[in-house]
């Protein structure tokens, strides 16, 4: 099957890969389509994401999703319903061990022996889907309506990411939220806000165009940090503070300023990954004004809450969207993915 493996940075080649037989209880799922993830392009430009090294050629992706061509004869526990050869799916790259302490206790996103979609994480790497195929336990195979695209179907695990980030802010309804960052988790953020019940949200980002974009999607206010650096403040001063703000950029000069923009009670976000080393925090500002830090990493259940958004139409992902690229073209998709100008959210086909 053909993949697009990452060698290291800035060396991904489209090449064959070899297939492997089902083990009990997993799928073979012929893949459709795959997003192109931030943590997608951190390992092509650098070679790396957060503390995550490459250091055997990596098949990227874990957005993705297609169609299950094969279920394995004996399961050792049951199969999700509706899971047949022919069912179109949407893919939770997580595969959490279901044992550990973290996973009895629903907190799957924490276990210490996840094996995630597409990860330098662990050693040997957990190969990603930008393949034709990919090889799945089971239940990481949710069912999507056959009359969802791919292309959406492949949007459920960003905004999982969006929806957990909601959760750990807490009820929403009628906060001032603040996100810092309009990539595309951090426009899912906003939409998941706004439906969850924010009285407004304002996106923050370093160019205009993803800000256009947030403005469609239904943001209160937009701002342009580098444009306008004071901006932010003002608005911030006008409310008494934001009662929520979620760090969505992984930049250490956004995370600092976090506590300056959030009211005495509120809560912070954490969800952007930063590079590694160490990020200088005004905690006696967080611990005078009692301001809660949490962080947000992936999601567990809401996986399956995304889809459901999806497939219901409560959410809409469109304004994402901006380009599709056949497999073999990885490369100009990689490299206009990085170009936060021209796209928010490329996807490749794959199938």
């Amino acid at each position: 099957m053909l993949a697009a493996v990452l060698h290291g940075a800035h060396d991904l080649r489209v090449e064959h890969r070899d297939d492997r037989a089902l083990l009990p209880g997993e799928a073979r799922v012929r893949v459709a389509c795959g997003g192109i993830c931030g943590s997608d392009l951190s390992y092509f430009n650098k070679g790396g994401v957060g503390d995550f090294r490459v250091r055997e050629a990596l098949t990227l992706g874990h957005e993705v999703s297609g169609t299950v061509a094969e279920l394995a004869p004996a399961a050792d526990w049951p199969l999700p319903s509706r899971l047949t050869v022919g069912t179109r799916v949407a893919i939770n790259p997580s595969r959490p061990c279901l044992h550990c302490r973290y996973c009895r206790a629903g907190r799957s996103n924490l276990c210490r022996n996840m094996r995630f979609l597409g990860s330098a994480a662990l050693m040997p790497h957990v190969q990603g889907g930008f393949s034709e195929h990919v090889v799945l336990r089971a239940d990481q195979c949710v069912a999507v309506p056959e009359t969802m695209s791919y292309r959406f179907a492949a949007c459920a695990e960003p905004l999982a990411v969006a929806l957990h980030a909601i959760a750990r802010a807490g009820n929403v309804v009628g906060r001032h939220v603040l996100i810092a960052g309009a990539g595309p988790i951090g426009l899912l953020c906003l939409a998941a806000a706004r439906h969850a019940g924010a009285a407004s949200v304002t996106i923050t980002d370093l160019f205009p165009e993803p800000l256009q974009v947030a403005a469609r999607m239904g943001a209160t206010d937009t701002i342009d940090v580098q444009a306008d650096p004071d901006r932010l403040d003002r608005a911030a001063d006008e409310l008494g503070g934001f009662d929520v703000a979620i760090e969505a950029t992984g930049a250490a000069a956004s995370v600092v300023r976090m506590p300056l923009l959030v009211r005495p009670g509120g809560r912070i976000v954490q969800l952007g990954m930063l590079p590694p080393g160490a990020v200088p925090l005004p905690v006696n500002l967080l611990m005078s004004r009692e301001i809660d830090l949490v962080g947000s990493f992936r999601f567990h259940e809401a996986f399956d809450i995304a889809v459901q958004a999806l497939a219901a139409g409560r959410i809409d992902v469109t304004p994402i969207l901006s380009a599709t690229f056949p497999l073999r073209e990885a490369n100009d998709a990689f490299l206009m993915a990085g170009d936060r100008r021209r796209a928010i959210k490329v996807h490749l086909d794959i199938g």
